[in-house]
């Protein structure tokens, strides 16, 4: 039966520590709102946008991400949206706004390969961006889902995989979506302008979200930002090196 039947039927326990009563326990909620900041990878990949995430990807946040993206537990997107909206509003309070003009959020969500989308049944990143983007309009700053991107080729299993190697086998992955409706508005400010920022769920080496900044390059749009839920504590490996 899938988890989100199940959530429905049974008594929920938080996904994050086990606890009775909710989905997402008060505590591990604030664990995802612990700390919105700038959590780049060491080293950060050529081409890697400012990036900021609002947690570390381990502990409760960890376990949450893991049950909604692997495990079907889709009732929890609203709570991993919110982390996203938290880390958007904390990078964006930051930025000096153009004659007191805020410019749009425009989220555009890391497009998932094909297959895992079919395994999961769901697209989590995309999910999760949508609901972020609601989330930010309801607090007063507008936003809207811009799904830009999509896998150009197949692309191999990151898992295991060292920033050089992530690298090669992401490199030309993605491309814009085409058609007039998919082409972004000029990042910058003033009235019609928007502010492009990358969704991810966790970022670790940041060569997903380099590539996807290339793609929107070379479509015309500067991303301004990249956010995820979370950020691996990465070691450096040998092997890794700048500009990966």
């Amino acid at each position: 039966m899938p988890s989100a039947l199940l959530d429905l039927i049974l008594p929920p326990r938080c996904a994050g520590c086990g606890a009775p009563g909710a989905l997402a326990c008060s505590s591990c909620r604030a664990e995802l709102l612990r700390e919105p900041a700038p959590r780049p990878p060491d080293p950060p990949p050529r081409g890697l946008p400012d990036c900021w995430s609002a947690t570390a990807y381990d502990g409760a946040a960890r376990r949450m991400i893991l049950a909604c993206k692997e495990r079907g537990r889709t009732a929890l997107v609203p709570v991993l949206a919110a982390a996203v909206s938290a880390c958007v509003a904390a990078w964006a309070a930051g930025r000096p706004a153009g004659g007191g003009v805020r410019p749009e959020v425009w989220l555009v969500p890391v497009p998932s390969a094909r297959a895992a989308s079919r395994r999961r049944g769901h697209d989590p990143v995309r999910a999760v961006a949508a609901a972020a983007a609601r989330e930010l309009c309801r607090r007063g700053r507008p936003a809207a889902l811009a799904p830009l991107l999509r896998q150009g080729r197949r692309v191999a299993d990151q898992a295991g995989l060292g920033s050089a190697e992530r690298a090669v086998n992401l490199s030309g992955a993605f491309e814009v979506v085409p058609g007039p409706a998919a082409r972004p508005r000029p990042s910058g400010r003033g009235p019609g302008a928007v502010a492009v920022v990358l969704v991810d769920d966790v970022v670790t080496t940041g060569t997903t979200l380099a590539e996807a900044a290339r793609a929107l390059r070379a479509a015309g749009a500067e991303p301004s930002a990249a956010v995820t839920i979370a950020a691996t504590r990465r070691r450096r490996r040998i092997g890794d090196y700048h500009g990966q």
